[in-house]
């Protein structure tokens, strides 16, 4: 018999969100008529807008014809979409054969611990979400679980509070290869500050060490003055590359398309490009993105799509309003929600399951447990204001009814 990937032993039990999904099935088998409403994943819930779809559409019945069918695409995606995210995206601060279409950035980022391998040393914001850590288990990246600390050994936690406004304390952390970084970060919501994106690219600098930066949730950024990219730091072309996707903010959850930025200046420690190697590991284990979707994605990059994107974008930061308005009006200590789609609540005393238990048993909501996004998340919980916007109402009501 073929021995098991050794490495797929030292993942914990159940991945977060599967878990989450079985706690809300034995509550539906439990209680038959219970309306269960979901504050957990971050899965979009609003139709896509009329010019993408419109699009999608006529790329969909395009195919049913000798002139509009295409079969494999290029594996980096359309020249027009990287052109376009160049252009619309990062304003021509990054060139186009810099930018790699993809399939999600979930994907990119499993992609990515492919290329880097299991004998980069890694750092990840604490909490962060869960793909960073797990994958780099998957890859060998990592050493053992400690149940205890409810930690992995070789892995520097870059812990993210509320007394720190959830930015690490660089300085004291160890040298690490790879660090993972999302800005706004999930599940915290946090969005970090120019000043502190200074700070993390000239510590990446002085440790020699490559970022990759999450920007999924960008687009919800609305404070003047809040980076929207690591690109637009100086110098950060020299240490970052930049995952990025269309999931979140036009509903991109299900068609699937992202993109991954590599800039040519970044280099490994032997003076070699990495974006010749990403180009190679597109290419070899890759397809490129769907062609129905990349057609979707140019319709969102036009000027009537950025408008329905920006609306969509509204739509969500209003359920988040009215989830960390309704949270704090019950004394219950939370932060994001203003420039992310997500609420990050805290519990003192209390344990992140235990609460999430309470939570949908006593008013059928779900949310997810903040510790699995990492050990800091311990006494935490994520909100999500992903949903229609009677059900989040309908949600906060519950939860004002209940003590917490």
């Amino acid at each position: 018999m073929v021995s098991r990937n050794k490495c797929m032993t030292l993942l914990p039990a159940g991945y977060l969100f599967p878990e989450v999904s079985k706690r809300r099935r034995t509550v539906e088998e439990e209680y038959p008529g219970a309306d269960i409403i979901s504050l957990g994943i971050g899965n979009t819930t609003e139709p896509l807008t009329r010019h993408i779809t419109e699009s999608l559409t006529r790329a969909s019945a395009g195919l049913g014809t000798p002139a509009g069918y295409s079969g494999y695409g290029d594996e980096q995606g359309m020249s027009g979409l990287r052109a376009k995210i160049a252009d619309r995206v990062y304003n021509g601060s990054v060139a186009p054969d810099e930018v790699f279409v993809s399939d999600g950035a979930k994907c990119d980022i499993g992609r990515l611990q492919l290329m880097f391998g299991r004998s980069q040393t890694i750092a990840v914001q604490d909490p962060s979400y869960p793909v960073y850590v797990d994958g780099s288990v998957i890859a060998g990246a990592t050493g053992t679980y400690d149940i205890q600390r409810q930690q992995y050994r070789g892995v520097t936690y870059l812990r993210c509070s509320p007394e720190n406004g959830f930015f690490p304390e660089l300085k004291d952390a160890e040298k690490t290869d790879i660090i993972y970084f999302s800005s706004p970060n999930n599940p915290t919501g946090a969005a970090a500050t120019r000043q502190e994106l200074k700070g993390l690219v000239e510590y990446a600098k002085r440790n020699k060490s490559i970022i990759v930066y999450d920007a999924a949730y960008s687009e919800y950024i609305v404070e003047k003055g809040l980076p929207k990219s690591i690109y637009e730091i100086d110098g950060a072309k020299d240490v970052a590359i930049e995952v990025s996707s269309f999931s979140k903010f036009i509903g991109f959850t299900g068609v699937r398309l992202g993109w991954t930025v590599i800039p040519s200046k970044l280099k490994y420690d032997d003076g070699s490009q990495v974006i010749r190697d990403w180009n190679r590991v597109t290419t070899t284990v890759f397809n490129g993105a769907s062609n129905i979707a990349q057609q979707g994605g140019l319709a969102a990059l036009d000027d009537e799509g950025l408008t329905e994107l920006r609306g969509t974008v509204s739509y969500y930061l209003g359920n988040a309003k009215i989830i960390l308005k309704g949270l704090k009006a019950m004394g219950v200590e939370s932060y994001g929600g203003v420039n992310a789609p997500y609420i990050w609540a805290r519990f003192p005393g209390r344990r992140s399951w235990d609460i999430f238990d309470e939570i949908l048993r006593k008013a059928y909501v779900v949310t997810t447990p903040g510790s699995g996004f990492g050990p800091a998340g311990e006494g935490f919980l994520r909100f999500s204001a992903f949903g229609h916007r009677k059900d989040v109402e309908e949600a906060v009501e519950r939860l004002k009814k209940i003590k917490l």
